[in-house]
């Protein structure tokens, strides 16, 4: 295509919006029924996981730096990397004399405890057995057989995302205290997302819901991404659960087609614990065929951080309401 061809078809991103204002829009409690909601839960919650959880960012454990600590299922789990740039990761709690090992130091790759100076180079050593890890390149992963209780596998199942070398990407971590099914949950009721948040979302439509068919398990979503109170980008995205602490939005049609978010929830404490908190990890990736946005990777340091305020401010809201959904589960309160 000639520069010519390409500006007459060029069309820009955003759209003037002259809709309804937020009290005037549809009501939707009709139509997501809690009933269909718990279903499409009860079917995410059944997919395999191979006993990967996701810990963090890949970008929050570097090469030449210091140790990353998380913990899930109420397991100690300490990640740092090689020399070269390979994770390594193990039970977080020294086999010595029970240092936390996520305050360490990396010396020349080594994890050198920084109480007595045991060091680990990501081998099994005096009792200490690593865990196999996982850098997909966005996200780190770590097996835990004990806390995930079900048939291992050798990777976990990493959804398609757009290549590399075409996306930007940013990854935001939450926490809150709720169990990972609330988190799942939320991300299964698209239908709150212009009444709940109006600062982001505009003229949310669900257009088809899951039949309870394995392979016509998606929400697909007519939605226009609010940029000022007027102007919006309308997409159409589809909402799936690959696995039972996983929901991906994948934008299929408008602007950044193929585009990504990917929501995991963590359990940081054991199962069934009184007080239970769960991380929220959340990765988005973005793409576009647009010329410009080789600028956006290039500004990428600069994109991010607002890429996950962005992030923050919808977590906020949607935290509060999965506490509120444990809340009333835990207490037997909570409806239907």
């Amino acid at each position: 295509m000639t520069d010519h061809e390409h500006r007459a078809r060029w069309t820009p991103p955003l759209r003037r919006r002259r809709g309804p204002g937020w009290a005037s829009q549809t009501p939707t409690w009709q139509a997501a029924r809690p009933a269909l909601i718990s279903a499409a839960l009860e079917r995410a919650s059944a997919r395999p996981s191979g006993n990967w959880f996701v810990v963090g960012a890949s970008r929050d454990v570097r090469a030449g730096g210091g140790p990353y600590g998380r913990t899930v299922g109420g397991v100690e789990v300490v990640l740092w990397r090689s020399d070269k740039g390979e994770p390594h990761a193990g039970p977080g709690v020294c086999p010595h004399l029970g240092a936390p090992l996520r305050d360490s130091r990396v010396v020349c790759g080594t994890l050198v405890c920084h109480w007595h100076g045991l060091a680990l180079d990501g081998r099994p050593y005096a009792g200490w057995k690593p865990y196999p890890v996982h850098d997909d390149g966005v996200l780190l992963w770590v097996r835990l057989d004990a806390v995930g209780g079900e048939v291992p596998t050798e990777r976990p199942d990493v959804v398609d995302r757009p290549a590399p070398d075409t996306a930007l990407e940013a990854v935001f971590t939450a926490v809150g205290r709720c169990e990972p099914q609330d988190v799942v949950a939320n991300r299964l009721d698209p239908w709150h997302g212009s009444w709940f948040h109006p600062y982001s979302f505009a003229d949310l439509t669900v257009k088809r819901a899951p039949t309870g068919d394995e392979d016509d398990d998606a929400f697909v979503v007519d939605v226009s991404f609010r940029v000022t109170a007027r102007l919006v980008v309308p997409v159409r995205a589809e909402f799936t659960a690959p696995g039972p602490r996983t929901v991906l939005m994948r934008i299929t049609e408008g602007e950044g087609a193929s585009s990504v978010v990917e929501t995991h929830a963590t359990p940081l404490t054991a199962a069934h614990a009184v007080r239970p908190r769960t991380a929220v990890v959340e990765a988005v990736v973005a793409a576009s065929d647009r010329r410009g946005f080789a600028l956006a990777r290039a500004a990428a340091p600069v994109l991010r951080p607002l890429m996950r305020r962005t992030a923050g401010r919808l977590w906020r809201d949607d935290l509060a309401y999965a506490e509120r959904r444990w809340s009333l589960r835990s207490t037997g309160r909570f409806p239907g």
